[in-house]
């Protein structure tokens, strides 16, 4: 196996040559990495010593150019540790000013990072802001400690001792990933209903639920066809296959066309219940008095693929309410054929439309209900796929 090994500007960086230490003696080879503030803490020569490799710290220097791309693409796994709070930030926000942070944009691998900073640090509103993008970003952050920081204060910030970080990524790569060899269907994301050709009907979705949910279903190894209405936003995955469709009928056409071949099916998006009946050709004006709208219903996408929803398939779908919510959303989970249905409501606040957090509550077929607290929307798909891959698996369940 290969690592890049990143370590930054802090106190912690003395634990990098324990760290290098055991993962050579478990037969990894270890490139480190080192940026200039990490210096400061250990010498590069002890790293490269331990490591039997040179230390990189620039990305061009007066002898050599260190490919960054190439080291990304050569590394099975990349990990920072120490990751100091300046370096998080950089990696958060995707600024490439030294070789840690040029390594890590091009990157196929997974990364890890264990923060380490003291208390006050730790838990400012920046630095957590920080954390769950980078968890967004499918970055696996491997949990501080608690105990005794550099400046004498005790709190959390504590690097993980190496042991607790080599253990960390042995249980990582040791675990089977659920839902290898499974072809999962997301739809997520609005619809916009083309009333003329400068105007629609639409709502709020962003499609970030959605494509949390898509990128969750691909590191637990499934193939995933993304079927996403018009939103800015992207999948990092690159291996996640994306159909991008406006309306509810085109959504509809891509989801019938591959629906029979998947053994998963998450109904995320937020389709349009109605359209406007007529398409204006030209751009409709302005006149005195009202304008009535005349409007049909669209194809309800869940009830259509519930009909015809097979033994071997998982149907999941979604609910968000305004009232009666529990009750709308057993009715739904019934009359749309879904295995669960992920309720949440647009009373409780941080969840609905456009936000990064969620709180769900999942309902099963049997009656029975689990609620979740306020969570950002990865965790919160972690916690679908997890149901998912006990419905999918459910021998191993």
């Amino acid at each position: 196996m290969k690592i890049i090994l990143g370590v930054s500007g802090s106190i912690a960086a003395y634990k990098s040559a324990f760290l290098t230490r055991l993962l050579v003696k478990q037969g990894v080879e270890v490139q480190v990495l080192m940026t200039e503030s990490a210096k400061a803490f250990i010498a590069p020569l002890t790293l490269a010593t331990l490591s039997k490799r040179s230390v990189l710290s620039e990305i061009v220097s007066e002898s050599s150019w260190n490919n960054h791309v190439e080291l990304g693409l050569w590394a099975d796994a990349m990990l920072i540790a120490p990751a100091s709070a300046n370096t998080l930030a950089k990696l958060a926000h995707g600024l490439c000013d030294h070789i840690l942070s040029a390594v890590y944009l091009s990157a196929r691998c997974p990364v890890f990072v264990a923060p380490a900073m003291d208390v006050d640090m730790w838990h400012h509103p920046a630095t957590q802001a920080n954390i769950r993008r980078l968890q967004e970003h499918g970055v696996q952050v491997i949990p501080v400690g608690h105990g005794e920081l550099a400046s004498g204060l005790v709190g959390d910030g504590r690097m993980a001792e190496p042991e607790e970080i080599v253990a960390f990524l042995e249980t990582y790569f040791s675990q089977t990933k659920a839902l290898a060899g499974k072809k999962a269907l997301v739809t997520a994301g609005p619809t916009f209903e083309p009333l003329d050709p400068v105007r629609f009907l639409g709502n709020h979705s962003t499609g970030k639920m959605g494509i949390a949910l898509a990128e969750t279903l691909a590191q637990q190894g499934a193939e995933v066809s993304l079927v996403l209405g018009p939103t800015d936003l992207k999948p990092a995955n690159q291996a996640i296959k994306i159909v991008s469709v406006l309306s509810a009928k085109e959504m509809y056409d891509a989801c019938e066309a591959i629906f029979s071949k998947m053994d998963i099916i998450v109904l995320a998006a937020a389709v349009a219940d109605y359209r406007p009946k007529a398409f204006s050709e030209t751009k409709i004006k302005k006149k005195e008095g009202d304008f009535v709208l005349e409007l049909v219903k669209t194809i309800d996408i869940a009830a259509t693929l519930g009909k015809t929803k097979m033994p071997h398939q998982t149907l999941v779908g979604f609910a968000l309410e305004t009232n009666d919510e529990t009750s709308n959303a057993l009715q739904k989970l019934e009359k749309k054929n879904f295995d669960f249905i992920v309720l949440n409501s647009m009373r409780d606040r941080g969840a609905g439309f456009g936000y990064d957090t969620n709180k769900i509550t999942i309902l099963q077929r049997d009656g029975s209900r689990t609620d979740f607290p306020l969570k950002s929307k990865t965790e919160v798909a972690r916690d679908i796929v997890a149901e998912i891959c006990k419905a999918a698996n459910p021998r191993q369940a």
